[in-house]
C-alpha cells in the first residue's frame, strides 16, 4: 500500500529510486520548459522566489560572484537560474542521465556550471572546493535517511562565514492523506527510521509514466531537520513557512500564481512549505 512503512537497506532503496529518476528524465526534459531558457533573462519560479530570502542573509544582499553548491539539481534549471543572478555553480546530483540535460543545457544558453554526479550523502568528498552557499530547493530531503549525514556534508562543504538555505515541501503537509476530501492526516510525521514505500507511475510533472514506479522516501518532522543542521554546528538565521507549493500535492489543491495552494478556507490551517537560513561559523 503506498505509504505503508517498510525495513529497507539504504543501498536498496537508493537503487530503486535511482532508477526511477534516472526514468523521470525524459519526461522532464519536456515538461519543464527548458525553451524559457533561452531568454537569457529567464529565471526558475523556485530561485525567482528563493532569492529575495537567500539574499537578505548574503554579503551584499546578492549571489553576484558568490561560490554556490546546489544539492540534488535534477535537470539543472534551478542551478542555472542561480549562476544567471551572479553564482559559480556547481551542481550536484546522482542521477547521470539528469546531469547530461543540465550540462546540454548549460552549454546551450551559454552558462558557465560544473556538474558532479554523487550522491548528496558523499558530496564533500566528490565536490572539489568549498562554497559561500550552500542550496536545496525543493523536493529533496524526502529522499534520505540520514539527515545526520546530510548535515554534516553541508557543513564540510561551506566556507567559514557560509550560508545554507533550503526551501521544502512542510512535513505537516507529507504526513496529509492527499485524496482525502477534508484536512486528514494519513502518514507518519515522525520517523522512525523506516521508510515509506510508493509504487506510482506518473511523476510531479507532465503526462508520462515511468517503467520503475517503485519509490522510498523517509519522513522527517521539523525538529529532526533543526536538529541535524544545529548538531553539525550550523546557526540558525531564519525560518519561515509558506502557504503555497510549486507543484500539486492534492487534487483539491487550486493554482494560483506561481504555484499550487489549498482552497480559501484552508489555506491558513496547514502550512505547504518551510525555509530555513543557516550560517556556518
Amino acid at each position: 500500500m503506498n505509504g505503508s512503512n517498510i525495513e529497507i537497506d539504504w543501498e536498496a532503496a537508493r537503487e530503486a529510486n535511482l532508477k526511477n529518476w534516472d526514468d523521470r528524465v525524459p519526461l522532464h526534459e519536456a515538461a519543464y520548459g527548458l525553451d524559457a531558457f533561452d531568454d537569457p533573462q529567464h529565471i526558475s519560479d523556485v530561485v525567482s522566489d528563493d532569492l529575495p530570502v537567500l539574499s537578505r542573509f548574503l554579503p551584499g544582499k546578492r549571489l553576484t560572484g558568490l561560490d554556490l553548491c546546489h544539492l540534488q539539481c535534477h535537470i539543472g534549471t534551478d542551478t542555472i537560474s542561480l549562476a544567471r543572478s551572479g553564482a559559480h555553480v556547481t551542481g550536484v546530483d546522482f542521477s547521470a542521465p539528469a546531469l547530461r540535460v543540465a550540462a546540454a543545457l548549460a552549454e546551450r544558453v551559454q552558462v558557465d556550471a560544473t556538474w558532479v554526479e554523487t550522491d548528496v550523502l558523499n558530496a564533500r568528498s566528490a565536490v572539489t572546493g568549498d562554497f559561500d552557499v550552500v542550496y536545496t530547493s525543493i523536493g529533496t530531503i524526502c529522499w534520505l535517511q540520514d539527515l545526520d549525514r546530510w548535515a554534516a556534508q553541508i557543513v564540510a562543504l561551506l566556507r567559514p562565514g557560509g550560508t545554507f538555505y533550503i526551501r521544502d515541501g512542510h512535513p505537516a503537509l507529507l504526513s496529509l492523506d492527499e485524496n482525502a476530501e477534508l484536512l486528514t492526516t494519513r502518514y507518519s510525521y515522525f520517523g522512525d527510521g523506516r521508510a515509506q514505500q510508493w509504487d506510482d507511475e506518473s511523476t510531479y510533472a507532465g503526462d508520462g509514466t515511468v517503467a520503475h514506479s517503485r519509490t522510498y522516501e523517509w519522513p522527517h518532522p521539523l525538529s529532526e531537520i533543526l536538529g541535524a543542521l544545529l548538531r553539525a554546528g550550523l546557526h540558525i538565521v531564519h525560518f519561515d513557512e509558506g502557504r503555497t507549493l510549486p507543484w500539486q500535492f492534492s487534487p483539491r489543491m487550486v493554482e494560483v500564481p506561481r504555484g499550487y495552494a489549498w482552497p480559501d478556507a484552508e489555506r491558513d490551517l496547514i502550512p505547504c512549505t518551510y525555509t530555513i537560513v543557516a550560517r556556518k561559523d
